[in-house]
């Protein structure tokens, strides 16, 4: 399988992995779905809930810094869901590692 970089993606995904690294640890929430692109306006922009560890570095992901990079699987199999699934709403991606572990969707079937 070939490596799909952080710059081929769309403005709005890119975005959203970038937010993911940001979090680090914690989850999305309430964030919008169309045409199976994240869609960050004002009108409805999401809700991000940190996940704080103590004793630990709770700052965002190292990999945050670098402009470009190949997608971790993980990152891969959430774009796909969202292609699948084109029309929905994200009620929550949990983040872990700056990568989504999981998440609740609504979506037509």
């Amino acid at each position: 399988m070939n490596a799909i970089a952080k710059s081929f993606l769309s403005p709005g995904r890119r975005r959203l992995v970038e937010l993911m690294q940001r979090v680090n640890f914690g989850r999305i929430e309430g964030l919008l779905v169309r045409c199976g692109e994240p869609v960050f306006d004002n009108a409805t922009p999401p809700r991000v809930v940190l996940e704080v560890k103590f004793g630990a570095d709770n700052g965002p992901r190292p990999e945050a810094a670098i402009t470009d990079f190949a997608l971790k699987q993980q990152v891969i199999d959430l774009f796909a869901y969202l292609d699948r699934f084109r029309e929905a709403r994200i009620e929550a991606l949990t983040v872990k590692h700056g990568l989504p572990f999981g998440m609740h969707i609504e979506a037509e079937v």
